[in-house]
């Protein structure tokens, strides 16, 4: 078995029109607020509650998979950030042996340091 790489996939959800006008406008009040009450500054609060909204919406849904080679089977798993324990895309050498168990559709692929990484098999090549 060989890890054959990582790959970061974003996937953004959509988020309902007016759900996102009023997330925004909130954070665009914050900002007022924070920002001590100063008015005429509409524009630029509303521009940077934008930038910041969409910021946390594109990592929020970040979704990010590693490849692993198991006899000539390529099996593609994606794991949330979140719960990986500290992996970082890299820790894996391609072409390097590793030890990989499957469950159902959770396929675990051993760490350099030992650990486990979960993740969930969304495609199997081969």
């Amino acid at each position: 078995m060989s890890a054959a790489s990582d790959s970061p996939k974003t996937k953004p959800r959509p988020v309902a029109p007016g759900d996102l006008h009023e997330l925004i406008r909130h954070r665009a009040e914050e900002i007022y607020i924070r920002g001590g009450r100063i008015p005429g500054r509409d524009v630029e609060n509303w521009r940077q509650a934008e930038a910041e909204i969409q910021s946390e919406l594109a990592q929020r849904f970040r979704r990010t998979a590693v490849v692993v080679n198991v006899a000539g089977v390529q099996y593609v798993g994606e794991y949330s950030p979140d719960s990986a324990q500290g992996y970082t895309p890299g820790e894996l050498v391609p072409g390097a042996p590793i030890n990989v168990r499957f469950e159902g559709k959770k396929m675990f692929v051993q760490r350099p340091n030992g650990a486990e990484l979960e993740t969930t098999i969304v495609n199997k090549i081969g």
